[in-house]
């Protein structure tokens, strides 16, 4: 079974594909998940290279990647409010795809631990991004972070007071 960094970085890789291709191809992206193997030859390291993702493993990187990418206008409309000084069409497209995946674990999938969604967007980046992308995502997703905790925070409230009859 694949670590969740590991489940992560093929979900970008499928997300940055759909992005490329404007969603076609999925049969071919999808199938582009499989081969691990050429990752490590051309340089790409995963959290545990000796653990073999599995089946299971890839398809839920390519729902996620698929969930994102179905998100994108959300996320991107997003981006745009937050990131006055960089639209989000001038942005590098390796930085767009890790932001709206984090953006989509956020927002979408209800991570438990949004903040885990940052750290490892801004792992990611500095994996495969500029030197200058990791502080670029991480001060948008936080103000994002922000939004999603206080969002958070409202609706325990509401569900923890009580009902008047």
């Amino acid at each position: 079974m694949g670590s969740p960094r590991d489940i992560r970085r093929l979900a970008l890789m499928a997300l940055y594909q759909l992005d490329a291709r404007a969603g076609d191809d999925t049969d071919l992206i999808r199938g582009s998940l499989d081969d691990t193997d050429s990752f490590l030859s051309e340089g790409l390291s995963f959290a545990d290279p000796s653990s073999k993702l599995s089946e299971k493993d890839r398809d839920l990187a390519f729902s996620i990647a698929q969930g994102a990418f179905a998100n994108i206008e959300a996320a991107d409309a997003e981006f745009n409010e937050l990131s006055t000084e960089w639209a989000v069409h001038r942005m590098p497209a390796i930085d767009r795809a890790i932001l709206r995946l984090a953006h989509y674990e956020m927002t979408m999938i209800k991570d438990p631990k949004p903040k885990a969604s940052v750290n490892e967007a801004v792992e990611l980046a500095k994996q495969f991004s500029t030197a200058e992308s990791p502080g670029f995502v991480n001060g948008l997703l936080d103000k994002i972070l922000k939004r999603v905790l206080a969002q958070s925070d409202q609706r325990n409230a509401e569900a923890a007071e009580p009902i008047d009859h």
